[in-house]
């Protein structure tokens, strides 16, 4: 979720609950001043930069004090998601999740960035681009952080699983499909199966999916069925959708895709 404040003088923070997992927060700007308390000793003073992150392990007891307005996306990963994540890498055991508090990380600012419109609009999120982003932040925190045992096997979608996988896209591709539902049908975790199945294809499953609607779109579009009905047909949320995406994808508007097609 995405947590923002513009105030100077918010009251002190309550002691954050206990759970068996992880909180991860990236700042999407500079936070000039906060204290945090861990265990009720103070182990930080002062600010974070933008990309700044923090890794907390919430079976200790946190507590933080918010002194200056802040921008930030916090993520919340249970440890037995983590661990089964770790599993279907290649890796027999999650040991430990460390980060040093404040420390820049690219990847994970990226992540949240790239997810502030869909934390935004919930409703209107694609599973499928969802799930990529969680399995993206996972996979980077268990290479970056992540004390693992074991190690991490290679390989790939068999020519069975790719045609499975995109079978399956392709049949329900009007519907907000996860990645957990392509990836059961190819008998794969859901972390490998996205890295497997951009090794087999090039693209992410979210990519594929979206192209081939946009594949689907043009195809409608030779016809004389009204733009608003194949944006419907295609899987999009709306005509002002398809038009972001198709415009995005190719070059041009549907519109301007339809008239070239006509003498």
């Amino acid at each position: 979720m995405r947590i923002s404040s513009q105030r100077h003088d918010l009251p002190p923070g309550e002691t954050l609950p206990l759970s068996d997992g992880y909180s991860v927060i990236v700042q999407l700007r500079d936070f000039a001043d906060h204290r945090l308390y861990r265990g009720g000793g103070l182990i930080h003073a002062g600010g974070h930069a933008a990309g700044s992150l923090a890794i907390t392990d919430m079976r200790e007891t946190w507590r933080c004090d918010h002194r200056s307005p802040f921008d930030n996306v916090r993520f919340h990963l249970p440890r037995a998601e983590l661990a089964a994540f770790a599993e279907g890498e290649g890796r027999r055991k999650l040991v430990e999740l460390r980060s040093p508090q404040g420390a820049r990380d690219d990847v994970v600012y990226q992540i949240a960035q790239a997810m502030a419109p869909a934390l935004a609009d919930p409703a209107s999120a694609s599973r499928l681009f969802v799930d990529q982003m969680t399995y993206a932040l996972a996979a980077h925190l268990l290479h970056a952080y992540g004390q693992t045992s074991g190690h991490p096997h290679r390989g790939g979608l068999s020519n069975r699983q790719k045609v499975r996988a995109t079978d399956f896209m392709a049949a329900h591709s009007r519907r907000d499909v996860s990645i957990a539902e392509i990836a059961e049908e190819c008998g794969l975790s859901r972390g490998y199966f996205i890295k497997a199945f951009r090794a087999a294809t090039g693209v992410t499953p979210h990519r594929w999916l979206i192209e081939h609607r946009v594949s689907e779109a043009k195809a409608l579009l030779s016809t004389d069925m009204p733009i608003a009905q194949i944006a419907s047909i295609c899987g999009f949320s709306d005509q002002s959708h398809l038009t972001r995406v198709f415009t995005r994808v190719t070059g041009q508007t549907p519109g301007a895709w339809r008239r070239q097609l006509r003498p």
